[in-house]
């Protein structure tokens, strides 16, 4: 029987294959850092108070998850509005577990201040300029994620690979690539915000693709713009104008890591965009991969997100002449619940802020999976996380 703390909300099947395959393993996690100008927007990102702090998140988070709370950062987590970043849930399982962690640079702003794997790629401009990236940084950052993705299944004997992400703004970039994949996305995706600032997302996705799709046809047809470009759109094409650097390195990872051990892609939003994005470039390139290897892992506060409609996201996905038709991934949940912290910064994701982040979700799956944490283990660890870092330098 399934763990009551995981819940599948698709492909129910699947799930349950892929979580029996998978019971008792401890995985391996990449997690992979990209950078977006648009996180800078105000108001677009509740991941750090002001648009200064979110060109520092992903470095902050990178520097908790692999030195832990008691280390003096160079880049200390920043403030939020309300909660406390999600890394605390990673690094709580992660170190309990002692699962392997591995951290990639695919574009930030300054190099991380801890061991990391620079994949020799830059930080997105805004996707609303629909230039976001030089196609060039695109294929190479694919390849990368190519050969990593091969290399680290390598060394997979009988587990599975988790790949993570950090990148502000980054469920932002995710509507651009679904939308321009042709998938109805619009109002289904999730953000840090408790109520998801979707007319502002769009606005940007809207402009972003329509500049796009004016560089590919110089302008003609401009009045009967429908944000679907089914008019074939190269999916790397598409991340070069509207997208991340994490995205298609993720989306190489798992292409090649698929072909010989199991993919869990820790994430909500985004994640459902790089399986997107996974589906389309194997059909535009005819590479094969293996889409029953491969899940979504994530928060129930992302799955049942209110403001957003993240299952019936996951369910379009094989609905676009784009993607290979019908494939949607099995949707995994965390029920792990934080009503009953005695941290308010934690309470606050049970009020919607945060809500996942760093492999939040896929960390607290894995726990449940390897050693059948219940939610009293996973809290008691995550608040002893928090505990050790408000006392680390008073």
């Amino acid at each position: 029987m399934p763990n009551s703390q995981i819940r599948i909300y698709t492909q129910k099947e699947q799930g349950e294959e892929w979580l029996r395959r998978y019971r008792g393993c401890l995985p391996v996690f990449a997690c992979v850092l990209g950078f977006t100008e648009t996180g800078l927007i105000p108001g677009i990102s509740a991941a750090g108070r002001t648009p200064e702090d979110r060109k520092y998140t992903a470095c902050a988070d990178a520097e908790f998850l692999y030195y832990g709370p008691e280390y003096k950062a160079q880049y200390p987590l920043p403030p939020l509005a309300a909660g406390a970043s999600p890394v605390l849930i990673s690094r709580a399982v992660f170190e309990s577990l002692k699962i392997p962690v591995h951290l990639f640079n695919a574009g930030l702003p300054q190099p991380p201040a801890v061991p990391v794997i620079d994949l020799g790629g830059a930080p997105a401009k805004c996707l609303s300029g629909g230039a976001a990236m030089e196609i060039t940084t695109v294929h190479h950052l694919f390849e990368q994620g190519l050969l990593w993705g091969e290399r680290l299944a390598a060394n997979i004997q009988q587990g599975y690979l988790i790949v993570g992400e950090c990148v502000v703004g980054g469920t932002t970039t995710a509507l651009a690539i679904l939308t321009g994949l042709g998938i109805d996305a619009a109002g289904k995706v999730n953000s840090s915000h408790p109520v998801c600032n979707h007319a502002q997302k769009f606005a940007l996705v809207k402009a972003g693709l329509e500049k796009m799709k004016g560089s590919r046809e110089q302008g003609a047809g401009g009045e009967n713009f429908t944000l679907s470009l089914s008019s074939p759109v190269n999916p790397l094409e598409l991340v070069a104008a509207v997208g991340d650097p994490m995205q298609v390195v993720v989306a190489g990872m798992a292409i090649a890591a698929s072909r010989s051990c199991g993919v869990m892609l820790a994430g909500g939003t985004q994640m459902l965009a790089v399986y997107a994005l996974i589906s389309a470039i194997a059909q535009a390139y005819a590479l094969s991969w293996q889409p029953e290897a491969v899940v979504v892992g994530t928060t129930r506060w992302v799955a049942e997100d209110p403001t957003g409609a993240t299952v019936d996201l996951a369910l379009n996905l094989g609905k676009s002449s784009l993607t290979q038709s019908g494939i949607t991934p099995p949707l995994l949940g965390t029920y792990l619940s934080f009503a009953n912290s005695r941290y308010p910064q934690l309470r606050a994701y049970e009020e919607g802020f945060v809500k996942e982040g760093m492999g939040a979700g896929a960390a607290c799956i894995a726990a449940h999976l390897s050693q059948d944490w219940q939610q009293p283990q996973l809290l008691a660890a995550i608040e002893a996380q928090l505990e050790r870092l408000s006392t680390a330098f008073h």
